[in-house]
Formats: C-alpha cells, structure tokens, sequence
C-alpha cells in the first residue's frame, strides 16, 4: 500500500483530463484488460495469484469476466447492471476454480464499479470499497463467453 498515493495521484490527474464522459457506450471498453495495479486486498496473499490477471468487458451484451493466470487459473463471470453512464453494479454468477470446477452463484457475489478514465489503451476504475483499478487493453477482439 505504499505505492498508493503515487498511483492514486497519477490516476486523478488522468481522471481530470477524461474525455470520454459515458464510458458505459464506448466501444473503447470492450475486450481484455490486463491489471496493471490495485489496492484491493480481497483474498489472503497465499491465495492470491502470481501470474497476471485480466478482466474482459463485452458492452453489447452487459458481461464482465475475470480471469487469473498461474497458479490457480480462476475465472468468474458477472453482469453489469448501468446505475448511470459510468458506474455498474456487477453481480458475478458464475465461476471457475482452478480452471476446471463450474459452480453456478446464488448471488452472493455483487458490487459496483465506477470506470473513471478510458481510453485505447488504459482504463481506470474505482470500486464501491474504495480500491483502484488501473488496467492497460491486452486484446481489443477478446469478448467474454455467453
């Protein structure tokens, strides 16, 4: 957490200068991310990936999918649901653990996520627990599986 305020920084004055003011109906937001850094802390360090980490976001039909390299190779899947013309809630409802174990969700996964820079090749997002997001584009093709 040391390197938050830098990041942060950085990121508000990206933030600042955003000229895309309804990131939810731009194309610029589908495809795969790869995370480049964040401040969340959801899962204990030995249960955290080494390998990188990527987030894929189709905008046509409203999917999010997570996706963790080695070791684990966990995905989850969620809909996003508009609360305005950049924030979603999202609500994950599927999952796979070490790449081979579906297990459908209940609906206990949720929270919201606020996209607050985008362009072609950077996205910055905060989450409804206060963490950043900042994610560089991988694959522009990508889309997440129906």
């Amino acid at each position: 957490m040391e390197s938050w305020p830098f990041f942060n920084q950085i990121a508000r004055k990206l933030e600042a200068v955003n000229k895309i003011k309804e990131p939810l109906k731009s194309e610029l937001l589908n495809g795969k991310w790869e995370l480049l850094y964040t401040t969340s802390q959801s899962r204990l360090k030995l249960l955290r990936p080494n390998g990188k980490i990527y987030q894929a976001i189709n905008v046509d039909t409203l999917r999010a999918q997570n996706m963790e390299t080695w070791p684990f190779f966990n995905q989850a899947t969620a809909n996003l649901v508009p609360l305005n013309a950049k924030k979603v809630a999202v609500k994950f409802d599927f999952f796979r653990i070490s790449g081979l174990i579906p297990i459908k969700n209940p609906g206990s996964g949720r929270g919201q996520l606020e996209i607050t820079y985008l362009d072609e090749e950077l996205r910055i997002s905060r989450g409804d627990r206060g963490n950043l997001f900042i994610l560089k584009m991988a694959d522009p093709s990508y889309r997440v599986p129906l």
